[in-house]
């Protein structure tokens, strides 16, 4: 699954690919928490096996999106 994580006075956004449902479950319980003011930072690992940490006042925008094993094709996909 991607996930596009838009931050606060940057120009592009972060992209990362997660493999399963319980990494995903993990992250929404992470940024829940994080911007529910229980957390200063949230944390995901990707599916290469990489942390990023992010901190939580940074962030502008997060969007899940559809699972990596469905391609696009064409312009408008």
């Amino acid at each position: 699954m991607e996930i596009r994580i838009g931050i606060v006075q940057a120009a592009r956004e972060l992209v990362i690919e997660i493999e399963d449902e319980q990494d995903r479950a993990a992250f929404r319980a992470s940024l829940d928490a994080a911007l529910g003011g229980g957390a200063k930072v949230v944390s995901v690992v990707d599916s290469k096996g990489r942390e990023v940490v992010l901190p939580a006042e940074k962030i502008a925008y997060v969007e899940f999106g559809a699972p990596s094993g469905t391609r696009r094709l064409g312009f408008g996909g």
